[in-house]
């Protein structure tokens, strides 16, 4: 596995490009790319202090702050124009709205999707959503709605211009969304979702999860891409959801003919489930050991994987191959940065380097599947250098400071300054990598356009019922803290 840090603007495109003799000239060599690109904010942190709405949605738009998507949406246009991508999956594109009342319509403060493809057409990336008339790869995924009087968030700066107020309501919706250059043929698209998800809250706060897909014409060949983020949260002992998820995904392409790529944050890793009681190989918290889900073998291979509960090996059993050569090598993981995205998370740093890791990531989790066609190079990971590459940034609170400076001590490494912070461009890593797809001329049938289920006047109830409960607690709670 290549990776892009000190060297990122070396002519990876030509190694991408560069003819292979053992490949027929009957095909097309087709870069792609993945690319979670962060919502800005640990929601793992913010739902533990629920039921403190106020509190939760005021973290995460402090994060959104520090994690400056207009610092970081050029950094991201640099490395995946560095590829030489020509199709990109992107996985939390986020749009965060925000409300001054009640009856006030909500206001678009960021839409990441929109800032990154107009980074991508500033450097001669020319690049745009697939969309075939007025439907558009996007699928909208988790989403908590702006509040008033409960998700309030307090930003003088950034409200006073938008609503003459300081405080306000704002909430969130994460999407997979497709990438092409527009030297692409887009052929129709489509949405679906997966009928498993994960209820926070019954009713008030379920995550949705589901793909965007793409039938694109590039040459010769005729191939579907599709982009997905599979759940990350889990249950012990149940089966996780990203496995779950996987196996609707494999069941709608079973029956695929012509070459599919899958690409997305899968939320497996091909060590999962991990021994229950393995936390230093096992800091990010992945899905562990239980009675309905066996600890995985060591060092898996495709022969002798347990796939029950794991979305990886569930792809390859399916016969999807993925680009990369040696998932399991930690030099090649892909998530484990920290929230704010100054470099090692610090309960992480040394599991990475004890493993053989960077000192930054902890797992794989990022891939891109080939099904119908041939892996024709390794693969490159981008965005995963710290705090020396070219992929970085000078951020400046006062944690993004310390976080650096801690874990760049950690790694036997200075920074220039006491009072600088260096921060990635995303918690995850990104993969690239070429596939060969096979000429043909022929079309499956769309895939299938599942939708969310409508809300019933019951659970619509039942969802205000909650929320009033919860607003009473707080408003009990905070009188108390008065009175004491």
């Amino acid at each position: 596995m290549k990776t892009l840090g000190k060297f990122l603007f070396f002519p990876l495109l030509l190694a991408l490009a560069t003819p292979l003799p053992t490949f027929a000239q009957s095909s097309e060599r087709v870069i792609f790319a993945s690319r979670n690109i962060y919502l800005g904010a640990d929601v793992g942190v913010a739902m533990a202090k629920l039921p403190n709405f106020p509190a939760a949605a005021q973290f995460m738009w402090d994060q959104v702050r520090d994690t400056d998507f207009s610092q970081r949406a050029p950094l991201l246009a640099q490395e995946l124009i560095a590829t030489g991508a020509q199709v990109i999956g992107i996985q939390e594109a986020t749009i965060w709205r925000c409300r001054a009342g009640v009856f006030s319509e909500e206001v678009v403060v960021y839409d990441f999707l929109a800032q990154l493809v107009r980074e991508l057409n500033a450097r001669g990336g020319k690049f745009s959503v697939a969309q075939v008339g007025d439907k558009e790869a996007v699928n909208p995924g988790f989403e908590i709605a702006p509040i008033p009087y409960l998700t309030m968030v307090r930003d003088a700066k950034t409200f006073q211009p938008l609503f003459s107020k300081d405080r306000v309501a704002c909430g969130f919706t994460i999407s997979d969304a497709l990438l092409v250059r527009d030297d692409v043929e887009i052929i129709d698209v489509g949405t679906s979702e997966y009928s498993a998800k994960y209820s926070i809250i019954p009713t008030l706060m379920t995550i949705y999860r589901g793909y965007t897909w793409a039938d694109l014409r590039i040459g010769m060949s005729t191939f579907r891409a599709i982009t997905t983020h599979l759940e990350s949260l889990w249950d012990s002992n149940e089966i996780p959801n990203a496995a779950e998820q996987a196996t609707e995904l494999i069941k709608d392409l079973q029956e695929a003919k012509m070459p599919v790529v899958v690409m997305g944050d899968f939320n497996s890793d091909p060590r999962d489930p991990r021994p229950s009681d393995a936390v230093s190989i096992n800091p990010g918290a992945q899905p562990s050991a239980s009675e309905r889900c066996v600890a995985q073998v060591n060092m898996p291979t495709p022969a002798n994987a347990i796939d029950t509960c794991n979305a990886y090996w569930k792809m390859v059993r399916a016969g999807f191959t993925e680009i990369s050569s040696d998932v399991m090598d930690p030099k090649n993981f892909t998530w484990g940065a920290d929230a704010l995205l100054a470099g090692p998370a610090p309960d992480r740093l040394k599991a990475s380097i004890d493993m053989g890791g960077d000192g930054i990531f902890t797992d794989r989790l990022d891939y891109i599947f080939v099904k119908n066609g041939e892996s024709a190079f390794n693969g490159a990971l981008i965005g995963n250098q710290w705090p020396e590459g070219l992929d970085t940034w000078r951020c400046s609170s006062d944690a993004q400071i310390a976080l650096s400076q801690s874990g760049a001590n950690g790694l036997g490494k200075r920074l220039p300054t006491s009072r600088e912070g260096r921060c990635l461009p995303s918690d995850h890593a990104g993969v690239a990598g070429a596939a060969e797809l096979p000429a043909n001329d022929g079309r499956d049938l769309a895939l299938p356009e599942r939708t969310r289920s409508p809300l019933t006047f019951w659970s619509v109830v039942g969802g205000l019922a909650l929320l009033a409960l919860l607003a009473l607690t707080w408003r009990v709670l905070r009188r108390i803290r008065r009175v004491e």
